[in-house]
């Protein structure tokens, strides 16, 4: 049992406290990492009904563990959801929610700026199962709607966009999947419900890959899945325990810890990302510069009526194209040349050649993510040595 907190707490103090036990095991104030595959029962009859769900102890660590029990918890009260499910990686937690709620001859909805897995699944992979997509820039509501099919079952966003920064407006795609019996799913990923909470303007799921900003520190992976409704997440559970997809308790663990210094991170990376937005506008190497505190940004005002802050992401074009991009990345002295992001350490890459490399270019360049475009996730570094880094790398541009 989880420790009962009292209400309204702020998303700082619910970091540090949610998911904790009622009923410590020695007075422990960090959760115990639980590394057990199985759970003894007391007697035949509780287990009997344990497995048939009449009571709530534990069987076996695939169906359910007291460790990732709490990280489950903690994220569930972060983002304002009645459940979540912890996943072995951000990708299951994506598949998981396909798998569990689209069917054979269903149709999908989905921003056409994603991940690059993810679009890969959605275009890829789904249609083996007989799921289509139809993929649309839903930062233009306008867009969605013609999209729809009868047999549509979800609208499915990132936003902000992963690498272009787009934002769409949740509470608006939301009443259109409504309006039309369909779920909307969000991956908050960029975000972190610190900063963004999808749920709250009418999202039905919220997917994060919790590698991120969760964890905090590129040290290990795991996926969540956020819900309001009880009978959504009994259906996500079924299907995550089946096929296995669950999380480990030490890796549960890591990320638990990772959370609990969530709000400092992200204050620290979003004031180093707004200051570095700021400098790369005004650099005469840079082309462009994506970010949502940016009063130029497509969507700023949006932003600033969903999310408590922008962000610690942003994008940029360069001089050069795509020689431009890789001089730039290989004359990094600090930032790291890494894919991921929303660690402590800031980390650069270019998503054409990399992350969403899987994505024909022909689709790419639609989506905005062209060969002068550079990722960067800011860190928690001093900005100043962040803008030193940037600025001789730049100039390097013949």
């Amino acid at each position: 049992m989880q420790r009962k907190l009292p209400p309204n707490l702020h998303k700082a103090t619910q970091a540090i406290y949610a998911g904790q036990l009622e009923r410590p095991v020695y007075g422990e104030v960090s959760v115990p990492i639980f590394q057990t595959s199985t759970f003894a029962f007391p007697s035949a009859e509780e287990g009997a009904a344990r497995f048939s769900g009449e009571s709530p102890g534990y069987i076996y660590t695939r169906m359910g563990n007291p460790t990732v029990h709490a990280l489950e918890d903690n994220l569930a009260a972060l983002e304002n959801g009645s459940a979540a499910l912890a996943t072995a990686t951000g990708m299951a937690a994506i598949t998981t929610v396909f798998l569990s709620l689209l069917s054979q001859g269903d149709h999908l909805v989905a921003e056409h700026c994603l991940y690059g897995p993810t679009e890969v699944v959605i275009e890829a992979e789904m249609p083996r199962f007989g799921i289509e997509a139809t993929l649309v820039d839903t930062s233009n509501l306008s867009a969605i709607e013609p999209a729809l099919r009868p047999n549509t079952r979800m609208i499915y966003l990132e936003t902000p966009t992963n690498p272009t920064m787009k934002i769409t407006d949740i509470r608006g795609a939301a009443a259109i999947a409504h309006r039309h019996g369909a779920w909307l799913t969000v991956d908050n990923t960029f975000c972190s419900p610190y900063v963004q909470r999808p749920l709250d303007l009418g999202a039905d799921l919220v997917i994060h890959s919790l590698t991120k900003y969760l964890n905090g520190h590129s040290d290990v992976v795991g996926g969540m899945i956020v819900v309001k409704d009880a009978e959504l997440y009994r259906r996500l559970k079924r299907v995550l325990t089946l096929f296995g997809a669950t999380m480990d308790p030490h890796q549960a663990w890591l990320i638990l810890r990772g959370v609990r210094t969530l709000p400092l991170r992200m204050e620290r990376s979003q004031d180093n990302a707004l200051k570095l937005a700021e400098f790369l506008s005004r650099h005469p190497k840079v082309t462009w510069v994506r970010h949502p505190g940016l009063p130029d940004h497509p969507q700023h005002g949006l932003a600033q009526a969903q999310m408590d802050g922008f962000g610690a992401m942003l994008c940029f074009g360069v001089q050069g194209g795509l020689e431009g991009a890789k001089t730039v990345i290989n004359r990094m002295r600090l930032i790291t040349r890494a894919v991921s992001l929303g660690g402590v350490e800031s980390l650069i890459e270019h998503p054409a050649s990399m992350t969403h490399a899987g994505v024909p270019r022909e689709k790419r360049e639609r989506a905005g993510i062209g060969d002068e475009l550079v990722r960067l996730s800011v860190g928690c570094e001093d900005v100043r040595d962040l803008q030193a880094d940037l600025d001789q790398a730049l100039n390097k541009i013949p």
